[in-house]
């Protein structure tokens, strides 16, 4: 039997980015930008897991993706997004955006709402680059319903948990655990707010909600 390995990454430890003074705060979980990490390059097919506040007004201007499979996913506020492909939508709390950007595309990314904006952004390495562009967005998925990504080998899940609740990890040889509000109980570690699990070779694990929560969860075939 192989062993279960879990590395947890707390919020205070991710790379602080981003330009505050234009109202962007960034904070990445993976080496990104001028935060190089050698040894924190991706886990499984993840390469980025960015947590992104945008004040009112605020956001990023156009800007380039490519070879790269973008899943978003806001915990307050609201996300307007516009792409070189024709696509401009609101994201909203409950709904799963996907962008993929294959062989290339440009997007801008703003809160152009009145409140602030939380979303986090994840990144994943497609199992085949290039190709065209591709757009989804799924309004108000429902609790434990899993989100497919076949071009990288991924599923998501998303829960939203009551106090006390328990939730299965998936069985997965890649388990990535984001914690997006609330806190919960993993193996005997506590996780906040920006919390997160690496693990590997995921057999018979559960999370506990201490008190309302949200998590999201990716399980992956190969790294």
């Amino acid at each position: 039997m192989t062993a279960i390995r879990t590395s947890i990454r707390r919020s205070a430890d991710r790379y602080p980015g981003g330009d505050p003074a234009a109202g962007i705060e960034s904070l990445h979980a993976f080496s990104f930008g001028r935060h190089y990490d050698p040894d924190n390059l991706r886990f499984g097919a993840i390469l980025a897991c960015n947590e992104e506040r945008l004040a009112p007004g605020a956001g990023f201007d156009e800007h380039p993706h490519s070879h790269t499979e973008i899943v978003t996913w806001v915990v307050e506020g609201e996300l307007t997004h516009r792409d070189s492909a024709g696509h401009a939508t609101l994201v909203r709390p409950g709904d799963v955006q996907r962008l993929s950007s294959a062989g290339g595309v440009r997007h801008v990314e703003r809160n152009a709402g009145p409140d602030p904006l939380v979303f986090v952004q994840m990144w994943l390495a497609p199992k085949d680059p290039g190709g065209e562009p591709s757009y989804e967005i799924v309004r108000g998925i429902a609790d434990s319903t899993p989100y497919a990504l076949p071009e990288a080998g991924a599923m998501l899940h998303v829960r939203r948990l009551a106090p006390g609740e328990r939730t299965a990890v998936p069985d997965a040889p890649f388990v990535y655990v984001h914690v997006a509000r609330g806190e919960v109980a993993l193996g005997g570690e506590e996780l906040g707010p920006g919390d997160a699990a690496r693990i590997t070779d995921a057999e018979g694990l559960e999370i506990v909600a201490e008190g309302a929560a949200e998590v999201l969860m990716w399980e992956m075939a190969a790294g």
